[in-house]
């Protein structure tokens, strides 16, 4: 399990967090919904040690994740994907995948793997990646982090700027990584994506959780009254 209990967060004297309580079970996908600036990728910054949290319990099983430096978190079976730029444009895909492991060292069993579940990277793999869509970035972005073998991932703003299509097929390989017990908090602004893959959302609204539940029991109301807008779908 992985749990966050009280957590503050700072940037500067600016309290952003403000005491965000949640728990993400094995192979569950957890959403974190919110208006802009209300805490949803501060929340992932602060289960990786990226920003200054100063109190609260941010636990994997039962190892104590404060207490670690961010670039031991991935040993741990904590992987990330962070909003905006998510692979090196100038490195080939290949280049891409094997930076997600140590020493660079890529099985053929493991690259076979990877590509079944994302065959436009095979078609590509001496390609730079940043001739790549938007969408296929994401995906190179979400093979390397596979690669590490987590036993929970950290998604930040996955959907952003993906075309209807890509947007479809992402949400497709979310479900799949739940299927194979892989934790998943999915911070997202599409309400649409967050109501049809996970099973819990958190609503945030200026550092706080406002809203917890079952994604398929929060209404229309609620969203509009949170968000400011309803389920595109509805």
């Amino acid at each position: 399990m992985l749990k966050l209990q009280d957590i503050h967060a700072y940037y500067g004297q600016s309290h952003v967090l403000q005491g965000i309580s949640l728990i993400v079970n094995p192979g569950e996908i957890v959403g974190l919904l919110g208006r802009n600036g209300m805490g949803k990728s501060t929340t992932l910054k602060s289960v990786m040690g990226l920003v200054n949290v100063r109190s609260g319990l941010i636990e994997l099983d039962t190892l104590s994740l404060r207490s670690h430096a961010s670039h031991r978190l991935l040993s741990f079976g904590l992987s990330y994907i962070p909003q905006g730029q998510r692979v090196f444009s100038e490195f080939t895909v290949l280049e891409n995948l094997k930076l997600g492991l140590p020493q660079g060292r890529l099985k053929e069993s493991l690259l076979v793997e990877i590509t079944r579940s994302f065959p436009v990277l095979m078609e590509r793999l001496q390609q730079r990646a940043g001739t790549l869509s938007g969408g296929e970035q994401q995906m190179l972005a979400i093979a390397r982090a596979l690669l590490t073998r987590p036993k929970y991932l950290l998604m930040d703003e996955p959907t952003e700027g993906l075309m209807p299509s890509m947007v479809q097929s992402l949400e497709e390989q979310i479900k799949t990584m739940k299927e194979k017990g892989i934790g998943i908090l999915l911070a997202e602004q599409n309400a649409d994506t967050a109501l049809r893959v996970c099973d819990r959302l958190y609503i945030l609204e200026k550092g706080r959780v406002r809203l917890e539940n079952r994604a398929a029991e929060i209404s229309v109301t609620q969203l509009q009254s949170y968000l400011g807008v309803g389920s595109a779908s509805s």
